[in-house]
């Protein structure tokens, strides 16, 4: 299924794709005591699926999700009939201070118990599945004891908790950090997959950052063919949050995407 992160300055681009099968939407930018926008809610007329997605639940944080942000988030599934809540695998605050920005989080036993514990406790408290996402980073914490794909599986395995898998996280931080991204791939539990982001970045000297603003590069596209060649069935979403751009370039990514999330039902067709 094709989806794409709906923002208003795309909303009628969205709107004249008829294969979008679903939307993701930013949870800090709608409010649970309001009924869906018309845009969205047009979307939702004709069965385009909508998913809620955080980025200030602090999963990775020392203090324990907050309750009225779980309401809140839960409030939204129930509001835009969301079959997931997605989160970011990060850090966002301590000590009463936002960071305002994702924080990766140094992959030892201890945080992994308080991971864990954050995502059992979210999961008890929203009505809908939990999925997490992976980030990208610029830096990388001191003495991991894990990396970040053992980290991953490890959390599934102990909480169930869904998979959102960004291969633009993934191939920024395989080119930041230096690891090999087929290794990564081989260890995620794919099973639990929920959906895959997939976004353009830029290169700044030697370091790759995920933009959301430009166009996809292609070893990006090479990861997301991975990726779909490992699910069954992917749902595979566009982020696009500036620079936005023409409805024929827009276009061109979409259908690229859907060629390479085909790809592999044709290949088992043939067979």
């Amino acid at each position: 299924m094709l989806g794409i992160g709906w923002r208003p300055e795309l909303a009628w681009m969205i709107h004249k794709r008829k294969d979008i099968g679903f939307v993701e939407i930013l949870a800090e930018d709608f409010s649970a005591a309001h009924k869906p926008i018309e845009p969205i809610k047009q979307l939702m007329n004709r069965g385009v699926e909508v998913i809620i997605h955080g980025t200030t639940l602090n999963l990775g944080g020392s203090e324990i999700p907050s309750q009225e942000s779980l309401a809140r988030l839960s409030g939204l599934a129930k509001q835009y009939r969301s079959k997931f809540v997605s989160e970011h695998l990060a850090f966002v605050k301590a000590g009463g201070i936002d960071s305002g920005h994702l924080l990766p989080i140094q992959r030892t036993q201890e945080n992994l118990e308080i991971v864990v514990e954050n995502i059992q406790i979210a999961q008890h408290a929203l009505d809908v599945p939990l999925a997490i996402e992976n980030i990208a980073t610029l830096f990388e914490w001191p003495d991991n004891e894990m990396d970040e794909a053992s980290f991953i599986a490890e959390i599934v395995s102990r909480t169930g908790v869904s998979l959102l898998l960004d291969v633009a996280n993934l191939f920024a931080n395989a080119m930041n950090h230096n690891f090999d991204v087929d290794s990564y791939l081989n260890k995620l539990p794919f099973d639990y997959l929920a959906y895959i982001h997939v976004a353009g970045g830029i290169f700044k000297g030697d370091l790759y950052h995920d933009t959301h603003c430009h166009a996809i590069k292609n070893p990006v596209l090479d990861l997301l063919r991975q990726a779909c060649a490992k699910a069954d069935a992917p749902m595979v979403l566009l982020e696009r949050d500036g620079l936005f751009p023409l409805e024929l370039e827009l276009n061109k990514e979409l259908d690229v995407i859907t060629q390479l999330m085909s790809a592999k039902r044709e290949l088992s067709h043939v067979c």
